[in-house]
């Protein structure tokens, strides 16, 4: 399989078949993710609660990321990789933003990045753009945005937001993005998005008429049970059969069952003699 590119990416906007994309966040998984011919894989910030345990995304770091960003860019040879760039990497100014971007494509081999907001950074995509960096944006609830929306809630419910959510797209369009996340939004709403837009968009949490949709690879495979939003589905319950399998395995050392003989090395009898 071919490295898949923007141009394919945009294709899939008049595909008339939607697409599923996923997360990752290191070596192994983007291996597995990769395999099954996803065409985005998101290093996403939210790595900050998946992978580090904090509370949102907001404390993770450029640094911090790289790590993971440049796990799955080992991992994964197909896939389009996007880098999420965390929270203060791209609002305080074009420049830095710039930087972090370029940073993200030059020493992590990432293909694309990803920034959340509307207005507020339409001169920082243009900017990475121009200097030839594949945009995603993200518009709706946007996690970096959490304590300004007071939590995580479902956006443009009332006529001003919704249309200032529309206004956001059109215009993030226009800055040159490839392509575009809704996350939390009705709909109605991001039906009415991508009806309007050229360039595909990504839906979580944003119903069925998006031009493809976005999960964390934990939430599908059921990693935490504790965890279970209303826009995932769990396709695997992968925490049980660990659980289970963890129990196996100390059963079988306390039984003596394991290792057994295929799992060890035994000396040549000649050698065993000499230091017995």
């Amino acid at each position: 399989m071919n490295k898949i590119t923007i141009q394919k990416i945009l294709e899939l906007k008049n595909s008339n078949k939607p697409f599923a994309t996923l997360t990752a966040y290191d070596y192994t998984s983007a291996k597995i993710v990769d395999s099954t011919g996803i065409p985005i894989i998101l290093v996403g910030d939210s790595a900050a609660m998946v992978m580090l345990g904090y509370e949102n995304t907001l404390p993770i770091t450029m640094d911090e990321m790289a790590i993971f960003v440049k796990a799955v860019s080992r991992g994964a040879n197909n896939a389009l990789i996007v880098a999420d760039m965390p929270f203060l990497s791209y609002q305080t100014s074009v420049e830095n933003a710039l930087t972090n971007a370029g940073f993200f494509i030059k020493e992590c081999n990432a293909n694309a990045v990803k920034l959340e907001g509307g207005d507020n950074v339409i001169p920082q995509i243009s900017a990475i753009v121009q200097a030839g960096i594949p945009v995603m944006g993200h518009l709706g609830l946007t996690p970096q945005s959490v304590h300004q929306m007071s939590g995580y809630k479902i956006q443009g419910k009332d006529e001003n937001s919704a249309k200032e959510i529309i206004k956001n797209a059109i215009a993030i369009q226009n800055a040159g993005a490839f392509s575009i996340v809704l996350e939390g939004i009705p709909t109605e709403l991001a039906k009415i998005i991508t009806e309007k837009l050229v360039i595909p968009t990504i839906g979580i949490g944003a119903g069925q008429f998006c031009d493809g949709q976005i999960q964390v690879y934990h939430d599908i495979l059921g990693l935490d049970n504790t965890f279970n939003p209303k826009h995932a589905k769990q396709f695997a319950k992968m925490q049980d059969n660990s659980i289970e399998a963890i129990k196996t395995y100390i059963k079988e050392v306390n039984s003596k069952k394991f290792p057994s003989e295929k799992n060890s090395t035994t000396l040549n009898p000649n050698v065993l003699k000499t230091i017995s």
